[in-house]
């Protein structure tokens, strides 16, 4: 059975509740994510979440421990959760940089996609930060160095360009409306296979890096840019997903 690494899809929640004079602060903790690890395990996938939190202490620092994955997924996890472990960070101490390993892994015949989110690709006011990491080398697109997320609360309609694509899974040339996604170019060399917006900006793009393979989906993979409409209800969605995942490793 392929394994896959799914790195990041959560987060803590910290709300302060003022009644009257009084105030008190209550945390949560979420995950997101739940569709796409359907997806790929109703594939054939056995799947690590690695939560956003234990992303600086845990992730894969050397090709031994990627080599335990046969598809990496880094989805809305900035660049510094994977830069910054606690050595690095706290004590000053040099470590290995993890970003750079991965790169030269998926060249080396690794694979790895990256979903879209406020802290994937450049994101949310540009912390998500990937485009001044080696991550750039190996994605199938250009980042933008600005705040890259195109907010569509309207909706807006994939165009899906090779619907007979492998990486496509068979999920057809009609997809429900998405409500955002993270503005990106096309690499020279890289497969566009589905675009969105006016611009007809990538969506799903797909590369060969060296003996590796790499792949984006620009939008999310859950709500609130991916609306129940595409992720719960679409039947394509696990098929798009799985379809990906079989491209990549195979």
């Amino acid at each position: 059975m392929k394994k896959v690494l799914l790195a990041g899809e959560s987060w803590m929640i910290r709300t302060t509740e003022t009644k009257g004079v009084d105030e008190f602060t209550v945390c949560s903790y979420e995950e997101a994510g739940i569709e796409l690890k359907a997806a790929l395990k109703g594939a054939g996938y056995e799947v690590e979440h690695m939560p956003a939190h234990m992303v600086p202490t845990a992730f894969p620092e050397t090709f031994e421990q990627l080599d335990a994955y046969d598809l990496v997924i880094l989805s809305d996890i900035g660049a510094n959760s994977l830069q910054l472990a606690p050595d690095v960070f706290q004590h000053s101490i040099v470590g290995k940089n993890r970003i750079q390993t991965l790169s030269s892994w998926v060249r080396e015949g690794g694979s790895l996609l990256m979903i879209g989110g406020y802290l994937s690709f450049t994101g949310f006011e540009a912390k998500a930060n990937y485009a001044n990491t080696a991550i750039t080398d190996v994605l199938p697109v250009t980042l933008l160095p600005e705040d890259d997320r195109m907010e569509r609360p309207e909706g807006v309609d994939p165009v899906v360009l090779h619907p007979e694509h492998p990486a496509l899974g068979d999920a057809g040339e009609s997809w429900p409306r998405l409500l955002g996604y993270n503005k990106v170019g096309l690499r020279d060399g890289a497969e566009l296979l589905a675009v969105v917006g006016e611009d007809r900006d990538p969506l799903v793009a797909v590369s060969q890096q060296g003996k590796g393979r790499s792949a984006v989906f620009t939008s999310d993979c859950a709500p609130h840019w991916a609306p129940p409409e595409f992720s719960q209800q679409w039947d394509g969605y696990n098929r798009l997903f799985a379809g990906l995942a079989d491209w990549l490793t195979e």
